[in-house]
């Protein structure tokens, strides 16, 4: 029996040829305590507490300032206002909109009235929120199918093309079919669908690498990108120029329910068959000829999962538009907190990027008015790529042998 011997990574490669990390395999970890027992993982739970803890914080603070402000007392209570959790025909409303709502329970009446502060609230502040949670989540946890996928982990939505893919799709309907704005979500998964296997098309030669595919991501990203720009030319209305501005910086701005209906369909799918393929994921990382060796259809599974990915990261681009580095960096943090098993990976994505997602847009928010005085807001996109830029040229000055997952 040959001895394992350590790999680059500060892992090791065991003697039939599969990768370790951190000592371990992660696809041949065992399930302490039974089939669920790593979801009680103690690193696990604490990156989900401090991170719920950072949404519930970053989420008052949100739905207490605007135009009619309030005390984080009177925010909490109207998030909370029984009239809403305890009446299920609003809280319907809110989520499947009024008209489907009536049919749902076949209720004709009037609505019961609200408070100010729980109608300014639920109705303008707390879907932004919630926007943010969704693409928080969607965004990291297509960054982290990538990696595995691309076994780099330099990959992201963002740096593969995807983004700009999506983002060319809904802005060409924007500007020409502007009718499609309730199949966005599909329209976003086309064009990155397209952008993603055109960049490994140019990345293949007999098998591709994880320079090769940044390299064709940056190309592919940046030709998509020159055609976005060019089609600000041809829209004759000022709003449909502002709202392309809004899509490619990223923004969440104006988000209301209807961007929370929008998403959160594709969102629940896409987050469910992450978790599903979290497995295949941990056995793609252990090298093809190792998953290969254990039965796996690699060419298959590569192309189901980027397709989960693809889905994830059109999901949020729907509703908040081209938003850096959140698929890039939250997959690293995730790692280092919770070690490399996919299905921790996975679930720890699901509370870290809602988490940087909220308290960016906070920033995003109040920022300028804290800084300048100015009543004025950013692009959160704006704010992810201050935060994700210093935390990319740390990682690169940490590790030599940034690129290989």
């Amino acid at each position: 029996m040959s001895a394992d011997r350590p790999a680059t990574d500060g892992g090791s490669v065991t003697g039939d040829g599969s990768r370790t990390v951190g000592g371990e395999s992660p696809a041949r970890r065992p399930a302490e305590g039974g089939r669920l027992g790593w979801l009680f993982e103690a690193r696990l739970l604490t990156v989900a507490a401090a991170s719920l803890l950072l949404v519930v914080v970053a989420g008052l603070v949100q739905v207490s300032f605007g135009a009619y402000s309030m005390t984080a007392g009177q925010a909490w209570r109207a998030v909370l206002d029984p009239a809403v959790l305890l009446d299920p025909r609003w809280l319907l409303n809110f989520l499947l909109g009024e008209g489907l709502m009536r049919t749902v329970t076949g209720f004709q009446g009037e609505l019961p009235e609200l408070a100010h502060e729980t109608l300014i609230v639920w109705n303008i502040r707390l879907p932004r929120v919630l926007v943010a949670v969704v693409v928080g989540m969607n965004l990291a946890v297509s960054g982290a199918i990538f990696q595995a996928v691309t076994r780099n982990e330099l990959a992201s939505p963002f740096i593969l093309g995807v983004s700009s893919g999506a983002g060319l799709m809904i802005l060409l309907t924007l500007v020409v079919f502007g009718g499609l704005t309730a199949f966005l979500p599909l329209i976003a998964a086309l064009g990155g669908s397209v952008a993603f296997l055109i960049v490994y098309a140019i990345a293949w030669k007999n098998g591709t690498s994880p320079v090769r595919l940044v390299l064709a991501g940056v190309i592919v990203g940046t030709v998509f990108n020159s055609l976005q720009t060019g089609l600000f030319f041809f829209a004759d209305d000022i709003a449909v120029v502002q709202s392309a501005i809004q899509w490619t910086t990223g923004s969440l701005t104006g988000t209301d329910w209807e961007q929370v209906r929008t998403a959160l369909p594709w969102t629940v799918a896409a987050m469910g068959l992450s978790l599903a393929g979290s497995r295949q994921l941990n056995l793609l990382l252990l090298g093809e000829q190792t998953a290969k060796s254990l039965g796996m259809s690699i060419e298959k599974v590569r192309f189901a999962l980027s397709g989960v990915a693809v889905l994830a990261a059109a999901a949020s681009i729907a509703v908040a538009g081209i938003v850096s580095f959140v698929g890039l960096i939250v997959p690293h943090v995730v790692r280092n907190l919770v070690g490399s098993d996919y299905k921790r990976v996975i679930v720890g994505c699901l509370f870290v990027g809602p988490a940087l997602m909220v308290g960016a847009d906070v920033g995003a928010r109040l920022g300028m008015s804290v800084l300048t005085g100015a009543d004025a807001q950013i692009p959160v996109g704006i704010v992810t790529g201050l935060v994700g830029g210093p935390y990319f040229l740390y990682l690169m000055r940490r590790r030599q042998n940034v690129g290989d997952l």
